[in-house]
């Protein structure tokens, strides 16, 4: 089993794709750490097939050299924080769960904003035409 930064690699892939189940590093980051280790690691290999020194290497090159894991949360965390501290307009749309970047909410945003609440309710439109008739 091979830990790296604190997370088991899913043993039946290769590690190339399997770097990426740590949180902060893609496929782009993956393969320029495979690339600094050179020969050491083909990028092909499957995770059950590492050795420990090759584990090892992978692990010294991440924890030195990129944040990942707790330390990139952590990192995250404490700029969203600022934003709060400083009451700018950015922190007041992520304390209110709105989105952040400038995306339209009239229409959209249904990820950031949560399912849709009915206002108001459906007998008053429903007896309005019967009324009428």
């Amino acid at each position: 089993m091979a830990r790296v930064a604190g997370i088991d690699l899913p043993k039946n892939k290769r590690i190339d794709v399997a770097l990426r189940y740590l949180y902060g590093l893609g496929k782009t980051t993956s393969n320029q750490i495979l690339e600094k280790l050179g020969a050491a690691v083909d990028p092909a290999t499957r995770v059950k097939d590492l050795t420990e020194q090759q584990v090892g290497m992978i692990n010294t090159l991440v924890s030195k050299e990129y944040k990942v894991e707790g330390e990139l949360r952590r990192e995250i965390q404490s700029n969203v924080q600022r934003l709060y501290e400083i009451s700018s307009y950015r922190g007041f749309r992520h304390r209110r769960n709105l989105p952040v970047r400038g995306q339209r909410t009239r229409t959209n945003a249904r990820t950031r904003r949560g399912r849709r609440k009915t206002i108001g309710s459906g007998k008053a439109s429903a007896a309005a035409p019967a009324a009428k008739a």
